[in-house]
């Protein structure tokens, strides 16, 4: 097949020098948003297609690919590729990629930044100075920092262990991993999951998901915590039950909740919610970001350009 037959479909908008590199590989049609693509316009646009560059708002399975029988390849610009059968591609014989690395250091780094949000009370203090109503110093919005504080971090892959790299010079007393498969970090301190909630400050979720993570964190996990316990939520919505973490909030025992990720992202699960709830999305004692984890300009360019060179490598028969 000639280059000029290729077909490719990205499902967001794109940097314009990523844009230039696809048009030298084929026919680019490219999805200008906002929002996302519904299930029947992906087939659609999808059918004529030798490759698709997506993102995390599709859901890739069998039944979409075999609407595209032109498809060689599905380069997913994303770490977490749970929306996407990558077994359903291989039986197929559809080359699938996905980035990995790319979005490891800022997502972690979002993490932290997050915990001091939350546990230093930055939005309501925030809020206090726009009103209007800030008159000086005054002995309030006494918070949790990082220092001497027992944290644990749930899910010990790259994310995890980037994290956990972080929150060091921070001189927390103590970092617990969980993990079963994963060896801890040096500096941090393995241990089973109640045996971490039984003394965590903060708790961050960075955990992929996967059959054995959905709803890992549910009420009881929640109780067994420490009253006032911060958690951080950086891995993936589903990971954590978040109407029992809402009454966790309600009733005073969670002191905190801040999130990138939300149950209803996760599009891989047909019983997610639709929304977050708004009880949650309102409550005082939260801090919540819309999915920031790798939105630094230069990561974001970079992970592009990671998808297209798994479709290059496809289209000009390098793989």
């Amino acid at each position: 097949m000639s280059t000029s037959a290729h077909r490719i479909l990205v499902t967001q908008p794109i940097h314009a020098e990523v844009h230039a590199r696809l048009r030298r590989l084929g026919e680019v049609d490219v999805f200008p948003g906002p929002g996302a693509l519904t299930p029947e316009a992906l087939a659609e646009r999808l059918r004529p297609c030798t490759a698709l560059m997506g993102f995390m708002t599709d859901r890739v399975d069998d039944a979409l690919l075999a609407q595209a029988p032109q498809l060689r390849v599905v380069s997913a610009a994303l770490k977490g590729y749970d929306s996407y059968d990558a077994a359903a591609c291989a039986r197929r014989g559809i080359h699938f990629a996905s980035v990995p690395d790319l979005l490891t250091a800022p997502t972690a780094e979002l993490g932290v930044g997050l915990a001091i949000a939350l546990g230093r009370h930055v939005l309501a203090g925030d809020a206090q100075v726009r009103s209007g109503q800030f008159a000086g110093w005054r002995p309030q919005f006494y918070g949790r920092g990082l220092v001497s504080a027992q944290v644990a971090v749930i899910g010990l892959g790259k994310l995890g262990r980037a994290l956990c790299l972080r929150l060091r010079p921070f001189g927390c007393r103590s970092i617990m991993g969980v993990d079963p498969n994963a060896p801890p970090p040096s500096g941090v301190v393995r241990v089973g999951l109640d045996a971490a909630l039984a003394t965590a400050d903060f708790v961050f979720l960075t955990a992929p998901l996967q059959p054995d993570t959905i709803g890992l964190i549910g009420a009881e996990q929640i109780a067994r915590t420490p009253p006032g316990c911060l958690w951080v939520n950086i891995g993936r919505g589903s990971v954590v039950d978040e109407a029992a973490l809402l009454a966790g909030l309600q009733s005073g025992h969670v002191g905190g909740y801040a999130a990138d990720v939300f149950a209803f992202e996760d599009w891989s699960l047909p019983d997610r919610p639709r929304e977050i709830a708004p009880a949650l999305r309102e409550h005082p004692r939260t801090v919540f970001t819309p999915h920031l984890g790798s939105a630094v300009r230069e990561v974001r360019l970079a992970i592009e350009h990671a998808a297209v060179d798994a479709i290059e490598r496809v289209l000009v028969g390098a793989a």
